[in-house]
């Protein structure tokens, strides 16, 4: 259970700013989407990482009305990336998009990022939605591919996240977690496991930050002002990851 609050957005005198992450898997809006709608704006977030986007019929019809109903715009991805996509809140400026196709693996399914480059007040951060492969060797070089990706940004500071498919012990969430912080294991907050929304068991789903940004708080809002296990439970077939990080203001040059 959340047992305190999860400080709200800001920007600090120092440039520096305190925002809010969303990672969430919303399985192509098959199920209730006025209690997904709930969820995102109750969680007050300054950028949500979606998987499973809407990519077929009219799919950024749907996501535009997703967006505009928990009080985001759309800023990258869906059918471009083959699922990840990016929303942010109003308080972001950005500075560039880009959707990325990883390489298709014959017989699996085509998987992607969806990336951007924002800046909340002096704070300049890199930002990466991921949804690796059930197959475990696929996985893992998408996980390389993630961090060349991630680096690749020109940015000080980023924030990825997304569906692992594999839980904490495993080959790819740890050839994420040596390089970057896993913000659960940083400052666990709320609940850890989320899969399923029926029957939580395992963490599946992560945030992660690279070194500099102040991670204060981060897991499955569950308690949260706003946040029901109903609606949760309705969402869709994952649960949500929150975070809470203190981005520094960008160096100068």
């Amino acid at each position: 259970m959340a047992t305190s609050l999860l400080p709200n957005s800001a920007t600090r005198a120092d440039g520096s700013a305190v925002i809010r992450v969303l990672s969430y898997n919303i399985r192509s809006m098959r199920d209730d989407t006025d209690a997904l709608a709930r969820v995102i704006s109750a969680c007050e977030p300054d950028l949500v990482l979606v998987q499973e986007a809407p990519r077929f019929f009219r799919w950024r019809k749907k996501l535009a009305r997703l967006a505009a109903a928990s009080g985001q715009v759309i800023l990258s991805g869906g059918a471009p990336a083959a699922g990840p996509a990016l929303l942010c809140s109003l308080r972001a400026t950005v500075e560039r998009t880009e959707d990325v196709l990883l390489p298709l693996t014959p017989g699996l399914h085509r998987r992607g990022f969806a990336t951007a480059v924002v800046r909340f007040g002096g704070a300049r951060l890199g930002v990466l939605s991921c949804h690796l492969s059930l197959q475990k060797d696929e996985r893992y070089e998408q996980g390389g591919m993630l961090l060349d990706r991630l680096a690749g940004l020109g940015v000080e500071h980023a924030v990825a996240g997304g569906d692992l498919n594999e839980r904490p012990g495993g080959p790819t969430f740890r050839r994420l977690a040596d390089r970057l912080q896993d913000c659960w294991a940083v400052a666990p907050w709320g609940s850890e496991y989320t899969s399923t929304p029926t029957d939580p068991h395992q963490r599946i789903d992560a945030i992660f930050a690279t070194e500099g940004v102040e991670v204060l708080g981060c897991g499955v809002p569950t308690g949260h002002p706003g946040v029901t296990e109903a609606d949760m439970r309705a969402a869709t077939d994952h649960l949500p990851v929150l975070a809470a990080l203190r981005v520094p203001a960008t160096s100068q040059a």
